[in-house]
């Protein structure tokens, strides 16, 4: 990264926690390739004070934030307005300065979320989503572009996952996909993961730990005995690289796909909004963050 000097921006990212993120690395070899003497920072912060703090980072001139888990409906109520898409999904990822020390919400989570999917034919295929929280609406709105034939989401809280389902299922009006809810503590799920055609999870559970045990599987270790071998696994988390799900996923020779990818388009799409550069160096983003996870991992 070049000095910081009295005349370098700030830019940086709120969620909780944010000290395994790769977004500052890879962010700052980018600004550091394109000439942009901006610095990024993760900042820790509470649910509770994500309005407080995005809204004095506004006045300070922050010239960008991303929002991460558990943050991406939280920090709406930071937005003085929403592009189309964050409006739909009623989840954030990216604020932009806009007027009067405003911020405007926008998600580029759809189109980092599909990037590594573009090779997979999945039209009329059946899905899983695990989770229910800011990353999986964008999940869900991204997939209903991929006119599936069935999109089921499972949640553990039954009232939670309902109003996810009621705001989600509006935008499959147009391409006759089913989109259910299923809750976990409640119903069988093994019928659903044997006859996915992909799954993709959306929690941060086996984030940050090497250590295999059933909290540190989405759902469990159990379910995914039957997993099928022609079923693709998309995990969104990127550390530990693979997940402990995505070992189980490699053992049953499934392909799997992480979050790296997605990090790195999502966050180059990000630098796009706030610079408003065209050209963004994706390959040193997606280097600097691959030999970052080499060293501490």
């Amino acid at each position: 990264m070049s000095t910081i000097t009295g005349k370098t921006n700030l830019v940086g990212l709120l969620g909780q926690p944010v000290s395994h993120s790769l977004s500052p690395v890879m962010h700052n070899a980018a600004y550091e390739k394109m000439g942009l003497d901006w610095c990024y920072l993760a900042i820790s912060c509470e649910k509770n004070k994500v309005e407080q703090i995005a809204k004095a980072l506004r006045h300070m001139n922050c010239k960008g934030l991303n929002i991460t888990i558990p943050h991406k409906q939280e920090a709406l109520k930071s937005c003085k307005r929403l592009t189309a898409t964050a409006n739909s999904i009623q989840a954030v990822n990216t604020l932009i300065p806009g007027e009067n020390n405003q911020w405007i919400g926008a998600n580029t989570d759809v189109e980092g979320f599909l990037k590594p999917l573009q090779a997979q034919n999945l039209k009329n295929k059946q899905v899983v989503v695990i989770g229910c929280g800011g990353s999986a609406r964008a999940v869900v709105f991204a997939l209903n572009r991929l006119r599936l034939k069935q999109i089921t989401i499972i949640g553990r809280n039954e009232e939670r996952l309902n109003n996810f389902i009621k705001d989600m299922t509006h935008l499959s009006k147009n391409n006759n996909t089913i989109v259910q809810g299923i809750c976990s503590e409640t119903l069988d799920l093994a019928s659903y993961i044997e006859e996915a055609n992909l799954i993709i999870n959306t929690t941060p559970v086996g984030m940050n730990t090497k250590n295999i045990s059933e909290k540190n599987i989405p759902l469990g270790n159990k379910i995914w005995q039957s997993l099928s071998s022609q079923t693709i696994l998309y995990d969104l988390i990127y550390t530990p690289r693979p997940t402990n799900w995505l070992k189980i996923g490699k053992e049953k020779n499934c392909l799997t796909l992480d979050g790296l990818d997605m990090l790195v388009e999502q966050g180059a799409l990000s630098i796009k909004l706030w610079s408003g550069f065209d050209t963004i160096p994706t390959e040193s983003m997606k280097s600097t963050a691959k030999k970052h996870l080499m060293l501490y991992s």
